[in-house]
């Protein structure tokens, strides 16, 4: 059931979410906020994996997170955006879940779905406040549209530290087996079942983190300039 959120948190493939921002997802949702779920596709182009065991694996991960709900809209992976019925698709979702801030991946980035969807989702947050735009449910216009990272990165607009939920990120990314167990265990090698990838998402969190003084944090860019009220810390 898709019900009412504050924070909804939209990704290409089941598991990018949790490698851009799963620190933060468990954060809200351990600070009472409701949180959202949805994955576009259930990523049947990857080398690993079945599309039911990848979606499996997203649902446990959901749950160790402490998400409401997580929807996948079983778009087709390699081709995100590339009928407009996946812009209605999505405008449904956010006009049902409501949410005060939306996240989707940033727009640039070395995977060519990872763009699609920026692109795709970027649209249909502003295409949802739009009353004659042809979707069920009544307009809604999210207060606030961020932008995560999955693989590149740039400087981040702001961080959030997320030290004392890391490890919780963690085991939402374990639930992923399926792209995240070593090849010896079966799999085929991917650039996502070597250490070097784990490495790569927690250098990351990491920088940042050090960057603000923190152990770990994860970064947003949004388009808005931010405003304080002076220049007092």
């Amino acid at each position: 059931m898709t019900d009412a959120v504050d924070l909804l948190v939209c990704g290409p493939h089941p598991d990018d979410l949790e490698i851009g921002l799963g620190g933060a997802i468990a954060k809200h949702a351990a600070l009472g906020h409701r949180v959202g779920l949805c994955d576009l596709t259930r990523g049947e182009l990857g080398t690993n994996g079945t599309p039911d065991e990848r979606v499996k694996e997203a649902e446990a991960a959901r749950e160790v997170l402490g998400a409401r709900w997580r929807r996948n809209l079983g778009l087709p992976d390699g081709d995100i955006g590339g009928d407009p019925s996946h812009l209605r698709a999505i405008v449904d979702v956010i006009r049902t879940a409501k949410p005060r801030t939306i996240a989707v991946p940033y727009r640039r980035d070395r995977h060519p779905d990872h763009e699609a969807a920026s692109r795709l989702l970027t649209r249909a947050a502003f295409l949802s406040g739009l009353g004659r735009y042809g979707a069920e449910g009544r307009k809604w216009r999210a207060d606030w549209l961020l932008y995560y990272f999955i693989n590149d990165s740039t400087r981040p607009s702001f961080v959030v530290d997320v030290s004392a939920h890391y490890a919780t990120k963690r085991a939402a990314l374990a639930c992923h087996r399926s792209q995240f167990a070593p090849p010896e265990t079966g799999a085929a090698a991917t650039r996502l079942n070597t250490p070097r990838f784990q490495q790569l998402i927690e250098s990351r969190d990491a920088q940042f983190g050090a960057l603000a003084g923190v152990e770990f944090a994860e970064g947003v860019v949004v388009r808005e300039l931010m405003m304080r009220e002076h220049l007092l810390q």
